[in-house]
């Protein structure tokens, strides 16, 4: 995991309420964080998903989930660097608009 990914699950998902699972596998692609019962991925993109190739390859995987009925949010490494706190605010929102929490 990258410095941001380690953060992101000891810091927060680690303990979420709801189960996420960290470098989980779905068909032929690797997730960062995946969350089954709300039928979320979280992507944390650093400078390999900005490059031409990067960004075709992040399209074709978002639509392989999307077609699996699987929303994916992406945060940047800074996002998770320097708005930590905002992260954490929407990933906690999408989850609580796909399922019930608590």
């Amino acid at each position: 995991m990258t410095q941001q990914e380690r953060k992101l699950w000891y810091t927060f998902l680690r303990n979420y309420p709801v189960k996420f699972y960290r470098q989980r596998t779905i068909d032929n692609y690797i997730a960062d964080f995946y969350c089954a019962e709300a039928k979320l991925i979280i992507e944390l993109d650093g400078s390999q998903h900005y490059s031409e190739e990067g960004e075709k390859y992040d399209l074709k995987r978002t639509q392989h989930f999307e077609s699996l009925s699987i929303k994916v949010i992406r945060f940047t490494n800074p996002q998770v660097d320097f708005r930590f706190e905002e992260v954490c605010i929407a990933i906690d929102d999408e989850v609580k608009k796909r399922i019930r929490v608590g």
